[in-house]
């Protein structure tokens, strides 16, 4: 939501910015428009990487992959002793 709110401030700079008489004013609100729309960018990456992390409580802890493991060569050792050799 909060970046959303950069874009729209940025918006209300430039807008700002042409509207207004003063060079001085125009140049801080192009300016302001700049690091808003900056702002508004970085806040959208941030939000597109924080969905696409993983959640800490879904990570297998130690011995439970350890148990895994135990299990996997386990069935691979049935599988090789269960092939018939020729």
């Amino acid at each position: 939501m909060l970046p959303w709110l950069y874009l729209l401030l940025a918006a209300a700079a430039l807008a700002a910015a042409f509207k207004t008489s003063s060079v001085a004013l125009a140049v801080l609100c192009l300016l302001a428009a700049l690091a808003l729309s900056v702002a508004w960018l970085l806040g959208l990456l941030a939000q597109r990487i924080g969905n696409r992390s993983r959640d800490a409580q879904m990570m297998i802890d130690p011995q439970e992959l350890r148990r895994l493991r135990e299990q996997a060569e386990a069935r691979r050792a049935a599988a090789s002793t269960d092939e018939p050799r020729t």
